[in-house]
């Protein structure tokens, strides 16, 4: 920091944003319109598929012409390079709870949790009431765990998959997951934005809470009307045959009230204060474990293999197996031994059809042949193929679970697409986006543009609405462009806090305002953290559930009426 003295430091806790007294307006926004109209023109293209590595690119390239203003105005690329990795450091929680929630998501499938959620789901919920009830359990959720991350993960999985049984469009049912899981992020004293939000404006917890229910509580009443109303119009094709589906996922899964211990023990160890990390660790491994108790034909059927005798040392230049991985434990399927080189001859083929199973598989393959060399005998090959027992069977279908993609196949074909699950792979394409997401949002904080443009808009506005709405729109602007909400909050918690006083106002209308627009908007942007988790857990694009996140894009414009209209606007008490 000190090889220019134009560049200076202002520090939250872990989190510092940086000011270049020389970068002007201009260029600090030239890194964002070449984003945006590369973004555009790229989403243009790809169409859907922009998400699957595309886009990451881009914001890559956005990052480089970020830089190249950088050095322009002499930003060493080592403080370039710093502020990156931070950025990046600073997601590694959240980076491990993505691969936790595709882990969780694995062993909850395998072991019925989520089959069981739907089962029981379908028998109460129908589509008229189905939207307000997943707004209101997940409501409660958040409230109790603090965490709108762990509400989609947890029940907001299974409320997806019971929309889409019912035949709810899945923008919807994730549209009103949304809007309760961050209806308790902001309202819960156990949630990390809400603790933030009022450090960084200099308030105090207990009353930043009680003045957000001023704009919060007809923010989620409005949101309640919305989706009750919808619920009397939808027309959803899954409410006339869901009999069908319930003797589906029961012929499928061993269907039992016990297995909802497991996503109880999580919920409680969250709102016990346990770390959202843990806690999903904790819910992944029991996932596994109530699968090996519960669902045994699951076992069988996920994890059956065999262990199929190598071709020894002395025979391996002449034969080998055709489809036979590096590994000793083969899938079911059939493995035929095939000649290597030309003169290579069998006295009698050898072919192992190896079964899939639901239950135990006792019956040992066997075969024997002599191998020949252009008609000399090289010698005798015994071969066999050993099924494995119910402990190593569960530890392939466990451990397949929490890695790979597992599906489970049943009777009725409307629930095939709803008992798949990705495991920690399935994550890998978000981190992906979060790390290309936060080098963008490194280079332009290193570079002091995200100060820059806070700073620019603050200076636009000179009455008290206008204070409120240059907040507003700072938080959206740097959701879209610093790609993350703990950002969207403290460089205008920051920037603001002096002009908030200046005015008179108290903190909490700076706390409020920040949460309004900073913590509820992360989600409506693809690239931002909160937007690629929730896609990617939710399984339905950001485009998709956007209108339906009605919570969240009607929050900054409730605040914003409150201010336009003077009401609850907090004044300092003067000692």
């Amino acid at each position: 920091m000190q090889e220019d003295k134009n560049l200076s430091e202002i520090k939250v806790g872990d989190l510092k944003i940086i000011e270049n007294k020389e970068l002007s307006i201009w260029e600090a926004l030239i890194p964002i319109v070449a984003l945006i109209g590369m973004l555009a023109f790229n989403v243009y293209v790809y169409g859907d598929d922009a998400l699957s590595g595309s886009n990451q690119f881009i914001l890559l390239m956005g990052a480089a012409v970020a830089a190249i203003v950088g050095f322009s105005n002499k930003v060493p690329y080592k403080l370039m390079l710093e502020e990156v990795g931070e950025n990046i450091k600073s997601t590694s929680s959240a980076i491990i709870i993505l691969l936790m929630v595709g882990a969780l998501a694995g062993t909850w499938l395998i072991s019925g949790i989520i089959p069981s959620m739907i089962y029981y789901g379908l028998q109460i919920l129908n589509p008229t009431v189905f939207l307000a009830a997943s707004l209101v359990i997940c409501c409660i959720v958040s409230i109790a765990t603090g965490s709108s991350w762990t509400t989609s993960a947890t029940v907001g999985i299974a409320l997806m998959g019971i929309g889409n049984a019912l035949g709810v469009p899945a923008g919807m049912t994730a549209g009103a997951v949304l809007s309760g899981a961050y209806f308790g992020d902001k309202m819960s004293p156990l949630s990390d934005t809400t603790n933030l939000a009022p450090a960084v404006a200099g308030g105090e917890l207990f009353t930043h809470i009680k003045y957000m229910t001023y704009t919060t509580v007809p923010t989620i009443i409005i949101t309640l009307i919305v989706f009750v109303i919808i619920g009397f119009n939808i027309d959803a094709s899954g409410s006339v045959n869901t009999e069908k589906m319930l003797l589906g996922i029961k012929a499928s899964f061993n269907v039992t009230p016990w297995l909802f211990i497991v996503p109880s023990i999580v919920i409680l160890l969250i709102i016990r204060k346990t770390s959202p990390l843990i806690a999903l660790i904790i819910g992944a491994l029991l996932g596994g474990i109530f699968a090996t108790i519960f669902q045994s034909a699951i076992i069988w059927d996920q994890g059956l293999r065999y262990e199929v005798t190598k071709v020894s040392s002395e025979f391996k230049d002449y034969v080998a197996w055709d489809n036979v991985s590096n590994n000793n434990y083969q899938s079911p399927g059939v493995y035929t031994l095939i000649s290597k080189e030309e003169g290579v001859t069998m006295s009698k083929p050898v072919v192992f059809n190896l079964p899939s199973s639901k239950t135990s598989v006792s019956e040992e393959f066997l075969g024997t042949t002599t191998i020949f060399k252009d008609g000399k005998e090289i010698g005798t090959l015994n071969l066999m193929a050993q099924p494995t027992n119910f402990l190593q069977s569960a530890y392939f279908s466990v451990m397949n679970a929490l890695t790979v993609e597992t599906s489970i196949q049943t009777e009725d074909e409307r629930l095939n697409g709803l008992f798949e699950a990705k495991g920690m792979g399935g994550m890998l394409g978000t981190i992906w986006l979060i790390i290309c997401a936060m080098t963008f949002g490194g280079v332009m904080d290193a570079i002091g543009a995200l100060a820059k443009i806070s700073s620019s808009i603050l200076n636009m506005f000179d009455s008290v609405f206008g204070l409120f709405a240059s907040t507003v729109f700072s938080c959206i602007t740097l959701n879209a462009t610093a790609s993350d909400q703990y950002l969207a909050i403290v460089v205008p918690g920051k920037m603001y806090a002096k002009a908030f006083k200046d005015r008179g106002l108290a903190p909490e209308n700076l706390s409020r305002t920040l949460e309004d627009s900073g913590t509820v908007t992360s989600t409506l942007v693809p690239w931002n953290t909160g937007g690629a988790y929730q896609s990617s857990v939710l399984g339905v694009g950001v485009a998709d559930y956007f209108v339906y996140a009605i919570f969240n894009w009607l929050s900054p414009i409730m605040t914003l009426i409150f201010a336009a209209f003077q009401i609850k606007i907090k004044q300092l008490v003067t000692k």
